[in-house]
């Protein structure tokens, strides 16, 4: 099987570390395939940069049809509805599926996170996914996302003292890590800190593949009946 695993910003670094990550936890036999769009804000960083993002995140799973299912690799779940409009194909959000995988394996988990303005968005998929009273707190580590590029350094410092204080503070039984490019940290952590660790794109990849593997495809009923023919407003 083909997994498309979009990257909705437009660092290329960023998704080829993405793309690693998910390949190295793909069974054999999955191809993935890692892109990200052309144009659009360079990291996602809150609301702002999501609306951004979406014109070029929907092109790309439009323009790449050959492939069996799709993964959101933002931790916000960004566009994650309106991809479901576009394509039959199961669509899976890192966000999403990571809170899931860490609800089956503790009572309570901690989401650590980049910048306090993502913590919003974050909290509001919580309820909407029906796991806001699983998740016992959604932390900043103050880590901008590109400073994420490098695995070593004050970053990684940051996120694992954040973890620490999870467990400490939050009574976290497992640490849900709240962006793509925390991916490679997974292990490290979890060996450091004697708890689960749940990666968002390593959840999304495992989960890809049951579906597709159970020929589920994604329903074209209700809100996510593809789109109707519209005309566009030239630009001007």
């Amino acid at each position: 099987m083909r997994i498309l695993v979009v990257n909705p910003n437009t660092t290329a670094a960023m998704t080829a570390k993405i793309g690693a990550a998910a390949a190295r936890v793909a069974l054999p036999g999955t191809e993935i395939v890692a892109l990200n769009p052309a144009t659009g804000p360079e990291s996602i960083e809150g609301y702002y940069d999501e609306a951004l993002s979406l014109a070029g995140l929907l092109r790309v799973v439009e323009d790449t049809p050959d492939t069996d299912a799709v993964i959101i690799a933002c931790f916000d779940d960004t566009g994650l509805d309106a991809v479901r409009c576009v394509t039959d194909r199961p669509v899976i959000g890192i966000g999403e599926a990571a809170f899931h995988m860490a609800a089956m394996l503790a009572n309570k988990f901690t989401v650590v996170t980049t910048l306090a303005r993502s913590v919003p968005a974050i909290e509001h998929n919580l309820v909407r996914y029906g796991l806001a009273s699983r998740c016992a707190r959604v932390r900043a580590s103050d880590v901008a996302v590109l400073d994420l590029e490098h695995s070593a350094g004050p970053a990684r410092d940051r996120i694992d003292a954040e973890v620490r204080r999870a467990i400490a503070e939050d009574r976290a039984e497992a640490i849900v890590l709240g962006c793509a490019g925390m991916a490679d940290l997974t292990e490290a952590l979890a060996a450091h800190h004697g708890l689960p660790v749940v990666d968002g794109v390593s959840a999304a990849v495992t989960l890809c593949e049951g579906l597709v593997r159970l020929k589920l495809k994604t329903s074209d009923l209700g809100g996510y009946a593809r789109p109707s023919a519209k005309r566009r407003s030239p630009a001007g």
